[in-house]
């Protein structure tokens, strides 16, 4: 099952992560139906012979099975969207294998001890332990895909609502075809909406805020005399910001495990929280303004 899905799974995302790039590749819906899968051929193949109270077990080997395809699909991702980047800049192909099969060995030993960290210092929404934390990190792709698998093992899924998701789905489908053919812009990209349905507001907000930020910035930069040069600054912008926030975000986790402490840079006690976030709020705004003003004058002066 995990060869076969494996080729399916990462000919699907290889195929759009090379076409559109790996941020719109499908490998959290594939994902829903490998675990799905692996679940059904465990009740149907395993759970008739073992005893009845091996489904803990059968969740782990169904949840493990669907990592293992989750793996293979993100290195697709990464091998065909690197390749094709590399095609549009003359690299050479096995050059870039070579540093793409490090990228993965490095990861391997990487990865795991910074989510260690952070289950420590935070740990996730559903996780043994979370509960006794006091802001454990949502989770909620893993959570979808675990409570999938102990559903299927447990014979308590409500397949009426995946039937209803099935139809819903094919329904955007439709939608976005007939906008696509009928209109110049309009359309509905199906993975954008089923990511919308459940994923929640916290986690998809600022992906609409900095859509519209995104907007607005194009606008202004067409009116510059290099318009394509300048969005690419801004993209290369924003991506910094995601990656400092990522990085910032490993070195709080690290902070907080090794002082002991939930906040170990507050300042003041959690009843100024609600007005943290508020300054915090505007500050980001402001210097975020500030940066992409700072852009669009380096590449009008670049330009001149």
């Amino acid at each position: 099952y995990i060869v076969l899905m494996s080729f399916f799974v990462s000919a699907v995302c290889g195929y759009m992560a090379g076409l559109i790039g790996s941020s719109n590749s499908p490998l959290s819906g594939i994902g829903i139906l490998v675990v799905i899968g692996a679940a059904l051929l465990l009740v149907i193949g395993v759970k008739p012979y073992v005893s009845a109270d091996t489904g803990k077990a059968l969740i782990a080997f169904a949840l493990f099975t669907t990592a293992v395809i989750f793996n293979v699909a993100a290195i697709a991702n990464n091998n065909l969207q690197d390749l094709k980047t590399g095609q549009l800049v003359d690299a050479t192909p096995w050059k870039q294998q070579v540093a793409l099969v490090i990228g993965v060995i490095a990861g391997a030993f990487v990865i795991p001890p910074v989510l260690d960290l952070v289950n420590h210092a935070y740990g996730f929404v559903g996780a043994p332990g979370a509960e006794a934390r006091p802001n454990p990190l949502p989770a909620p792709q893993a959570g979808l895909i675990s409570s999938l698998a102990k559903g299927v093992i447990a014979a308590d899924i409500d397949w009426s609502l995946i039937r209803i998701g099935a139809v819903i789905g094919v329904g955007i489908i439709l939608l976005d075809e007939i906008l696509r053919r009928n209109t110049k812009h309009m359309h509905v990209p199906p993975l954008a909406v089923g990511l919308g349905i459940y994923l929640p507001t916290q986690s998809t907000l600022m992906i609409v805020v900095g859509a519209i930020v995104g907007w607005f910035f194009d606008q202004r930069a067409n009116r510059t005399p290099k318009p394509e040069a300048t969005k690419q600054l801004g993209v290369l912008l924003a991506s910094g910001l995601i990656v400092g926030e990522g990085i910032i975000g490993v070195v709080i986790s690290a902070m907080v495990v090794f002082s002991g402490k939930d906040f170990p840079l507050s300042l003041v006690g959690p009843a100024y929280q609600t007005a943290g976030i508020i300054i915090g709020g505007i500050a980001f705004a402001v210097i975020a303004f500030l940066l992409y003003r700072w852009v669009l004058r380096m590449a009008t002066a670049r330009s001149a």
